[in-house]
């Protein structure tokens, strides 16, 4: 390590050790050490930064996007180490995808997702056990990418599939093909507005709250729903309400309005379109210039867009700022802390599904990347 590096000695190297970031240097003194590594290291390491990464972290991924499609990116290069800019959910993805020798590394132990933390496998169970118990027969289980290892491989084991909020229609289909109802993990808001895509009623669609006995429902509840909604959200996503709708089109007349499908419904159905990451990024990417967006997704691909398409307006949906903060938790710091124990040979905050747990996983990934 270079000597104006910042030594950390009371912290042990090598076994998946968080770190203090005030024991680190400045941002922009970090940002240094990053590029000082990361040449150090080559073709040895890939970075992955997802779109709502902050700016000076994702300036230095070698790619961009959502959790998946990084995810296979990183599995098609040569790297030695992926080092994942995002949550703990995708960097357990970017392991059950990677080929033999990769090594998984997510900077800060603590960036977690609420959405995910919201589905627990030994709840999961519990609820599979007892929708058997009250005879809700034909049960296909779907888990949303933002889930666990365990909960994708609770899937894989029990013949479902992973899906994306792209390609949520698709698997949905596909599960009704194959089962009389489905099981959706752990987004209920994905799982609802899927579900009125294909034509499904509300009242065929069931929340599953995990603290209540079979969920809160009856036998007859649950004979009747055809999707079976994990009680589950996205923390950003949640917060847009449809009264922001009503308020932005009041401010600007024309504008257009483009939320994720992590929204509630009634926020879904009262904007122009809806689209995952990516398709809100390409919908912005071919609009005509002049074209006025309200965004409902986090803020940093918010402002993004907005600095990268100055020929529109573009504003988040929420004017009180929507943040993931545990995204967020990834800083310079921290990314400048895991690329200089790499290039020393110190592997740190490694991140590695359990094999049968990994196998699993990954057959409930190839189902759904099988799929016409």
């Amino acid at each position: 390590m270079a000597p104006e590096s910042v030594a950390v000695p009371e912290l042990e190297k090598g076994v998946g050790c968080d770190i203090d970031s005030s024991l680190l240097a400045s941002d922009g003194f970090s940002e240094e050490r990053i590029a000082r590594a990361k040449a150090l290291l080559g073709s040895r390491v890939v970075i992955l930064g997802h779109h709502y990464q902050r700016d000076e972290v994702v300036k230095f991924a070698d790619f961009r996007g959502d959790s998946l499609k990084l995810c296979q990116q990183a599995a098609g290069t040569r790297a030695e180490y992926i080092v994942f800019c995002g949550v703990h959910f995708m960097a357990e993805s970017a392991d059950v995808l990677r080929q033999a020798h990769q090594v998984v590394v997510l900077p800060d132990l603590a960036a977690g997702c609420s959405m995910a933390d919201m589905a627990e496998i030994g709840q999961v169970e519990t609820c599979w056990e007892e929708l058997r118990f009250a005879g809700a027969s034909g049960v296909i289980p779907i888990t949303y990418m933002n889930s666990s290892a365990a909960i994708k491989a609770f899937v894989g084991r029990h013949g479902g599939s992973v899906c994306t909020s792209s390609n949520a229609a698709r698997v949905m289909r596909w599960a009704f093909a194959r089962g009389e109802r489905v099981l959706f993990l752990p987004d209920e808001h994905l799982g609802r507005n899927t579900g009125w895509q294909l034509g499904l009623p509300l009242d065929q669609m069931a929340v599953w709250d995990p603290s209540r006995e079979c969920g809160g429902h009856d036998e007859a509840t649950l004979a009747r729903a055809k999707v079976i909604l994990w009680k589950g959200y996205c923390s950003v996503h949640q917060r847009f309400q449809p009264e922001q709708v009503d308020a932005v089109r009041r401010r600007t007349p024309g504008i257009r309005v483009i939320v994720h499908p992590e929204c509630r419904f009634e926020v879904v159905r009262k904007s122009d379109q809806a689209g995952s990451t990516d398709g809100i990024i390409r919908a912005v990417r071919e609009a005509k210039p002049g074209t006025a967006w309200a965004i409902g997704t986090e803020i940093h691909l918010v402002n993004r867009l907005a600095h990268e398409h100055p020929e529109q307006t573009i504003v988040s949906l929420d004017p009180h700022v929507c943040v993931c903060t545990t995204m967020f938790r990834i800083s310079p710091q921290h990314l400048a802390w895991a690329l200089e124990n790499l290039a020393e040979g110190h592997v740190v905050n490694r991140i590695q599904v359990d094999d049968e747990a990994r196998r699993w996983a990954r057959l409930a990934l190839e189902t759904m990347l099988a799929l016409p």
